[in-house]
């Protein structure tokens, strides 16, 4: 049995979507994690805030590419 499930564009959207906001998540996390110890590397901060902001830009385009333009 070898069954057929072929998902479309919009589907494969909505699994991208969740991936993203989960590591959207996980990243905020991780940054609130190495400011509370203190301990924090600033580069290492820099660069996981500009990685963050990256995967928050790629959700709102998806976001849009979901939302079908309503003209009131």
């Amino acid at each position: 049995m070898n069954a057929q499930f072929e998902m479309d564009s919009d589907e494969v959207l909505r699994v991208k979507l969740g991936v993203l906001k989960q590591e959207h998540r996980d990243l905020d996390e991780a940054i609130h994690t190495m400011e509370e110890a203190g301990r924090a590397d600033q580069l290492t901060l820099r660069r996981l805030k500009k990685q963050k902001l990256h995967l928050k830009d790629q959700i709102a385009r998806i976001e849009d590419i979901l939302t079908p333009d309503i003209i009131a």
